[in-house]
């Protein structure tokens, strides 16, 4: 448990980042809404402006969540076991990416299989 105390402060760390990330995009993408549009030209810069920050927001929010998942798992005492094959995942994956789900392998079969 000791040895996962360094991925906890990372993932806290994250998390406090996204946070303040999806807030700031909250409040762009409200603004956005709220600019009044004079010409075709005006909203389709609005839009273009709308639609960025809205999928940066929406891919923030899913690492946002799996961050909460690896938090909880350290909690629980699973962290660290790739939820496919049940292995440990390789402390190399966790170092660049502690919220991994999946280990190496998985993972590979995972992205082949959604293509």
């Amino acid at each position: 448990m000791k040895k996962y105390h360094l991925y906890k402060e990372m993932l806290l760390m994250r998390k406090a980042e996204l946070e303040k990330i999806l807030n700031s995009l909250s409040d762009e993408i409200k603004d956005i809404n709220k600019c009044e549009i004079n010409d075709e030209a005006d909203f389709a810069a609005a839009s273009m402006d709308s639609g960025r920050d809205y999928q940066i927001y929406i891919n923030q929010k899913k690492e946002l969540e799996e961050i909460n998942d690896a938090l909880k798992k350290i909690d629980e005492g699973t962290f660290g076991i790739c939820e496919m094959c049940e292995d440990p995942i390789q402390e190399a994956r966790l170092k660049i990416k502690p919220y991994a789900k999946y280990c190496i392998i998985c993972r590979e079969i995972i992205e082949k299989e959604g293509k």
